[in-house]
């Protein structure tokens, strides 16, 4: 019995390896150098076509990185499996629905859907970030990543969307039937923000309702600012696209929530700047809440510069000022090597080394919902 498990589970992390290297290779596998001249009429991260971040020049792994990283997770049989599921409440559909209609008197209110994507309700807005409802995280829909608990709150369920936050162009970020299906809403496609590069890409799905910005810049819908803000990643879909699109968080300013999402990052100095930007603006005072990713940080020595860990992840917090964070990007995809519900555990031990009370950063389970005053 022990022998017949040893095989399928090595099968299972072959199956695994063969699955991520059949993903991401098309990204990743072209080990080209990132240009380094830029245009003295452009930002610093703006390079001949490309793009590139602030503090680091971010090369994406190549191809043998990649397949050392999976040999060695095949070899040591990770991610181990998790030892609780993903937590899950039921959405409290009456009232996000009630709370989608109420114009000024909306009160402000996050509920987690699972992975990247949340439905951020403030300033009579409905807000929906990196929205991936697919069974998959892949641009295949018989292969890769699958979803390991159902959206906390479904297409069919939720309420009609204003404006879409994309953060990057990664398949677990930004997924294709998921965009097409919102932009087909009743009552009309919501304003998709996006990144410069990604409306050539929506376009070609048929969303043409779409507003482009550079890190730093702005959009106002109604009584709501929208800014883009650099954060420490990259962007790719295929072979040829690697940093032709930007990447970025974003600072969202409604009357009743000042939030941050961060989308994916690595850690860097970027998030003492966006404090700073902020801290200039007359009136502000600090982020009420910031949406920080804890999850997809395994093995380090490839992940590090792309994908902040738990106590990187305080630090985000702590650098951004924010009086509360909350922990997302965990708990739906196995994308990386660590267990799915590692994330809050080492969360929990990042906090007390770094002196932050759980009510300052925590975990919400899938369809939570959250609401301040």
């Amino acid at each position: 019995m022990t022998q017949t498990k040893a095989r399928m589970s090595s099968r299972a992390a072959l199956k695994k390896t063969l699955t991520v290297l059949s993903l991401v290779a098309a990204s990743l596998a072209s080990v080209s150098a990132v240009p380094t001249a830029m245009s003295s009429a452009s930002p610093s991260h703006h390079r001949d076509g490309t793009f590139q971040n602030n503090y680091i020049a971010f090369e994406p792994k190549g191809l043998v990185e990649l397949l050392r990283w999976q040999l060695e997770a095949a070899w040591n049989q990770r991610p181990k499996p998790a030892q609780a599921p993903t937590p899950e409440v039921r959405a409290d559909l009456a009232f996000i629905q009630s709370n989608a209609k109420a114009g000024a008197r909306m009160q402000a209110a996050v509920t987690w859907v699972g992975h990247a994507t949340l439905l951020v309700q403030a300033g009579g807005l409905n807000v929906l970030t990196d929205p991936i409802f697919s069974e998959r995280a892949s641009p295949f829909n018989f292969m890769g990543p699958t979803r390991h608990v159902a959206p906390g709150v479904s297409l069919a369920h939720m309420p009609r969307i204003d404006v879409v936050l994309i953060s990057h162009n990664h398949y677990d970020h930004l997924d294709e039937a998921s965009v097409v299906a919102l932009g087909a809403q009743a009552g009309g496609s919501p304003l998709f923000v996006v990144p410069l590069g990604l409306k050539a890409w929506l376009d070609k799905q048929g969303v043409s309702n779409v507003v482009e910005l550079d890190w730093w810049q702005s959009h106002h819908v109604g009584a709501v600012e929208v800014m883009l803000t650099p954060v420490q990643h990259w962007s790719a879909r295929g072979v040829h696209d690697r940093m032709t699109t930007l990447w970025g968080g974003f600072a969202v300013l409604a009357p009743n929530l000042r939030w941050f999402f961060a989308g994916d990052t690595g850690y860097s100095p970027d998030f003492k700047d966006t404090r700073q930007r902020l801290a200039q603006r007359a009136g502000f005072e600090r982020l009420d809440l910031a949406l920080i990713p804890i999850g997809a940080y395994e093995p380090r020595w490839f992940m590090q510069t792309q994908h902040v860990n738990p106590d990187e992840a305080v630090q985000v917090h702590l650098d951004l000022g924010a009086k509360q964070s909350i922990g997302v990007h965990w708990g739906t995809f196995e994308l990386t090597d660590e267990p799915l519900d590692e994330p809050p555990k080492h969360l929990a031990q990042a906090r007390q080394r770094l002196g932050v009370s759980e009510r300052d950063f925590s975990v919400m389970a899938v369809g939570e919902t959250r609401k301040w005053p």
